[in-house]
């Protein structure tokens, strides 16, 4: 057989044979030609992969097929190549199918080809090209004249001239041939042994193809292995010293992962919810159906009070159907986004902490939240703190300046040494080994000065707030003579001030620090500033334009980074290739210092932060709670989540085309479809704009007159949604965050004052669908409410050292204001269009998470039943009368099954939330406190606020004070919330007094029905027992509980003693008739 110094390839299987020229005329088109390729089936031309290589679907025959109609295929089709009907195998990045299970589970290329091993190898290969040769016959007697090609699998050798390749392509990329068949192996799991037919022939005769496959091979493999990890397993008893596990190729590793509640805690726990619902049905079909004539008015109060109570434990309990944990991976992430000896691809961050007043929030806890954000564990270069100081203060100005200074020596000892927490107030006064782990010499040497600087430092912060006690009449002035802006703080102009980050200004190590910026945005009389809402938004406009990080974390002035990497853990989150596009914030729990050891008011409010907010996870994610969030910046811009492409359905081939069910279907489908179109429109176009834009750019719009009419007429659009500031709108159309180029720091600085100016929101849609949202006192809940109606979901991050810790009111009358102010705007919301009942309805919010968001703002309201229903015990007392007739046995067991129900409900929430009873039952307690007092006044305030328009504030006044740790609890401070569970204690125990006195005078067939309203008013009083603790105060010398008892025994004891009466006598006195008529 004659070639023609031509290659041959075929199948003795397929009985299929094919000559593939080499000559110039007729050469096999490169790789590089092979680009812009369309697919067979829909036309459109094959994309290229990560590598930049075009995608190949069939390995054996390169059938030009798109990774859509590929994934289609194995998903809706036969699973394999239309042309040689082999069974697509999955390539990298592409969802498992069915049957996937039956290959190899080892998905890398490395195991594939293991020499040696049980893949193939190189010497197989060989065989396979020397099969080829030897069955070609003629090959051997071409004339020497002739060049036989030189065979390159895959790439083209740059050493090989283009006239000197061969590629083996399929037939129906070059035109040349019949169809093309790879050689065939047996089954792959079976090791191969090299057989040659001729072993004493060189490799070298077969031509430089397979070397040259090899060379490659060997520098892809160790490409490959840069890319691997190997991980030692430290102390795990299952593994040696010498085993190693190599851990997955980096781009398949997951950042983080769900770790489910275990069945055996959560199963039993659904079960019994379930089980409540049938008691309840149970128990309000025997309450309803059995009234008390007597007490007709009584008893239809408590039904009333006992539905709305069913239904928000209802609104309460669902939402934690799914509750989850999460695991995230640092290493991974390092591994992923931090290569040795590249720049680190983490993302930027821009911080923001919020402050008013700092007479109230001390200068102090504001520099030291500061100084933990700018010793964060992260790239320096991708770390920039904003400071909003809404009060416009000079004290706060000068504080930061001295904060700006310190920073200079403490970001660098935090950094050599690797301190926790990385606040200096809670890192020196915290009692703990701080020469655990640390064995550098000059440590303990370096600590006693850091120590001594930082107490230099507390002087002059100190120093500072003394000095500001007094105004001066003329105002303060700055260093140059000139008067501080500030001076009137509701009418001064805006103020940025770049403390760090600018050229030229390091730590004492030379090394560069993160940005630190102070900001005041402009106010003046006749505006609406929107109190912290409002300084948030400058924030994000300020930042926008200055540094415009596609992540912000926002924290309260007096709420410090506890653990250095806690921009890394929600970064897990965020940075995920896989589901981290549709984030758009990651909620960390709220951890307090300084409350003492009982947490007599439920300040910690543990139950919340880890049974409730546990569960929303399962659902859309948890709510925001106002600080120690991590924001996606597109989330906040209003824009919607990304849509996931759906797959095409089949078409419905089971009845004919005139069935009226498959036809009414499909209009049912069609119509539903449309009006969901419809609905979703207004939503979806500030999403549509941005990407015409970005499509516009790289300049898929056509060019022409219309497209300089579109641009500008989007440029209006973004405007008008975002402002009058070219800057700003530029950086808000940047996906991934960035600066624009050639801009020079001063301009940056007038566009960011001109983006705090009181006008600047004017007819925008700040406050309304962009940023935080506008209309409530609690714009924390507004703001994640709307991103989740976006159809954003969220993420709740609990890593083991707490991400942030702050300080909590721990008096009473403190307290109590927090829960107020909380309340406040949840009646708000209720109030306003944006409640959850009535809004969001047709967007991606779930109605499970809608359940929660309905709670939310709905629990003020439960203030009345319970003010009522805590009522009914005394009132029951006092009249002799009750709300329940005579008890059958069946009324019995229903009220023994609903009381077992709830504390079995209760001690399964503890087991799978790891809450203790302690914290269970003071989140209880408080529940009822609170629920008399601050939720009663914040519902009357809301109504009026927001019906009339009249605000009411309570003041508080302070009457004494004791020294000593946690002196602040005993901190007694008058305020009207203190009169309503003062009156429920005081006509409680008035009650229970007068019913045990009732029933030692009519003897004991009255005890009977006394202890059914004595258990009801003794659960009122031991629910407002640490409201009473808090009333009384500190007592040095007796303590609260044996005061509060002595007081109701002397009580009952001072009755018993006129019932009993011993100096009369026991017969009594004698009646006679004396005769006389008085008439």
């Amino acid at each position: 057989m004659n070639t023609g110094g031509r290659l041959i390839a075929g199948s003795h299987n397929r009985n299929e044979f094919v000559l593939i020229n080499a000559d110039e005329n007729a050469r096999i088109r490169s790789v590089q030609e092979l680009r812009g390729q369309t697919c067979e089936i829909c036309r459109d031309e094959i994309e290229s992969t990560v590598d930049g290589e075009p995608f190949v679907a069939c390995n054996e025959c390169a059938f030009p097929v798109c990774r859509p109609c590929y994934e289609y295929e194995r998903r809706e089709g036969n699973q394999a190549c239309p042309q040689c009907k082999t069974r697509y195998k999955r390539i990298k990045g592409s969802p498992r199918v069915e049957n996937d299970e039956e290959e190899d589970d080892v998905d890398d290329i490395d195991n594939e080809f293991e020499y040696g091993g049980n893949g193939i190898g190189f010497d197989q290969v060989s065989e396979g090209v020397s099969v080829s040769r030897r069955h070609s016959g003629d090959l051997d007697s071409a004339p020497p004249g002739s060049q036989i090609p030189l065979l390159t699998y895959g790439d083209e050798d740059i050493e090989i001239s283009s006239d000197r390749h061969a590629l083996i392509v399929p037939p129906s990329l070059s035109g040349h041939g019949s169809r093309v068949h790879p050689v065939s192996l047996s089954d792959p799991t079976i090791a191969a042994h090299p057989r040659p037919m001729v072993p004493q022939k060189d490799l070298a005769v077969y031509g430089y193809g397979s070397v040259a496959w090899k060379d490659r091979m060997e520098e892809w493999k160790k490409k490959q292995n840069e890319k691997l990890q190997v991980v030692r397993h430290e102390g795990d008893p299952d593994f040696e010293d010498g085993d190693d596990i190599p851990m997955m190729d980096e781009g398949r590793q997951p950042l983080s992962r769900k770790i489910p509640i275990k069945s055996s805690k959560i199963n039993p726990y659904r079960m019994l919810i379930v089980l409540r619902l049938v008691i309840l049905s149970l128990f309000f079909h025997y309450r309803i159906l059995h009234p008390v004539k007597d007490a007709y008015a009584l008893w239809l109060t408590s039904v009333i009070c006992e539905i709305w109570f069913a239904v928000s434990w209802v609104l309460d309990q669902f939402p934690k159907w799914y509750p989850i944990e999460r695991e995230t991976y640092l290493d991974r992430l390092s591994l992923r986004y931090e290569k040795e000896g590249k720049p680190s691809e983490l993302s930027p961050v821009d911080v923001f902490v919020s402050t008013v007043d700092p007479l109230k929030e001390p200068p102090l806890i504001t520099a030291n939240t500061v100084l933990s954000i700018l010793a964060v564990d992260y790239p320096v270069d991708k770390v920039a703190c904003y400071v909003s100081d809404d009060g416009a203060a000079m004290l706060t100005f000068e504080a930061l300046s001295e904060t700006a200074e310190f920073a200079r020596k403490w970001v660098p000892f935090c950094k050599k040494y690797c301190i926790e927490p990385r606040a200096p107030e809670w890192y020196f006064c915290h009692k703990m080994d701080y020469l655990k782990n640390k064995v550098h010499p000059a440590f303990v040497r370096e600590r006693r000065a850091m120590k001594r600087d930082y107490e230099e430092f507390k002087v002059k912060i100190n120093a500072l707030v003394a000095t500001a006690q007094k105004v001066p009449e003329e105002g303060w002035t700055m260093q140059d003579g000139t008067p501080w802006p500030g001076n009137s703080t509701r009418d001064h102009p805006g103020m940025i001030q770049v403390f760090l980050g600018s050229d030229g200004v390091r730590d004492v190590e030379n090394n560069e620090l993160p940005r630190l910026v102070y900001v005041s945005r402009e106010k003046r009389p006749g505006f609406d500033h929107h109190k912290k809402a409002g300084a948030m938004n400058s924030l994000i406009r300020v930042s926008g334009v200055l540094s415009n990080a596609p992540y912000l974390l926002n924290v309260d002035c007096d709420h410090y980074i506890n653990n250095s990497k806690a921009l890394r853990e929600a970064m897990c989150f965020m940075m995920d290739p896989q589901s981290g596009k549709k984030i758009c914030y990651v909620q960390f729990p709220q951890r307090f210092d300084g409350i003492d050891r009982h947490d007599r008011y439920s300040n910690r409010n543990v139950v919340f932060f880890d049974i409730n907010m546990k569960g929303l996870d399962g659902l859309q994610g948890p709510i925001y709670v106002g600080t120690g969030c991590v924001f996606r910046r597109q989330a906040l811009y209003g824009f919607d989540a990304p849509k996931k492409k759906k797959a095409p359905r089949k078409t419905c081939n089971c009845w004919p085309k005139w069935c009226f069910l498959c036809c009414g279907s499909r209009k049912n489908r069609k119509a539903k479809t449309l009006a969901a179109a419809d609905k979703k429109k207004k939503n979806r176009e500030a999403s549509k704009q941005i990407h015409a834009l970005e499509n516009f750019e790289e300049g898929s719009v056509t060019k022409g007159s219309n497209v300089e009419l579109s641009s500008e007429a989007m440029q209006l659009k973004l405007e008008k949604k975002f402002g009058q500031s070219p800057v700003f709108v530029a950086s808000a159309r940047m996906q991934n965050g960035g600066m624009a180029r050639n801009a020079s720091p001063a301009c940056l600085l007038k566009e960011a004052i001109q983006v705090i100016s009181c006008g600047y929101e004017d007819k925008t849609e700040w406050g309304k669908e962009i940023g935080w949202i506008y209309g409530s006192v609690t714009e924390d809940i507004l703001t994640g409410f709307k991103m989740h109606s976006h159809g954003w979901r969220s993420v709740y991050c609990t890593p083991k050292l707490p991400a942030f810790k702050g300080s909590a009111p721990i008096n009473l009358s403190d307290r109590l204001h927090q829960v107020l102010r909380w309340a406040l705007g949840s009646v708000e919301i209720f109030l306003s269009r944006h409640c959850p009942i009535w809004y969001g309805y047709g967007g991606g919010l779930k109605w499970l998470e809608r359940l929660s968001y309905i709670n939310s703002v709905v629990y003020p309201w439960t203030s009345l039943p319970l003010i009522v229903y805590c009522s009914l015990p005394a009132i029951c007392l006092l009249t002799g009368k009750f709300i329940v007739p005579e008890i059958s046995n069946y009324a019995s067991i229903l009220f023994m099954a609903l009381f077992s129900s709830i504390a079995v409900t209760g001690i399964l929430e503890m087991q799978w939330g790891k809450v203790g009873i302690d914290d269970w039952w003071r989140n209880e307690q408080f529940w009822v406190i609170g629920g008399v007092s601050a939720h009663l006044f914040a519902l009357f305030q809301g109504l009026l606020k927001v019906l009339a328009g009249v605000d009411t504030n309570f003041t508080v006044t302070s009457k004494a004070a004791d020294d000593g740790e946690f002196s602040d609890l005993y901190l007694f401070k008058w305020t009207s919330l203190l009169i309503p569970p003062t009156t429920l204690l005081i006509i409680n125990v008035i009650g229970i007094v007068v019913g045990i006195s009732d029933a030692i005078s009519n003897g004991y067939d009255s005890w009977g029905p006394l202890f059914g309203r004595l258990f009801f008013a003794l659960w009122v009083v031991i629910h407002l027992y640490p409201f009473l603790k808090g009333l009384l105060g500190k007592q040095d010398r007796m303590p609260t509980i044996i005061v509060v008892w002595s007081i109701l025994l002397a009580s009952i004891l001072t009755l018993l003693w006129v019932r009993v009466n011993p100096f009369v006598a026991k017969g009594g006195p004698v009646l006679e008739i004396c005769g006389l008529d008085c008439l």
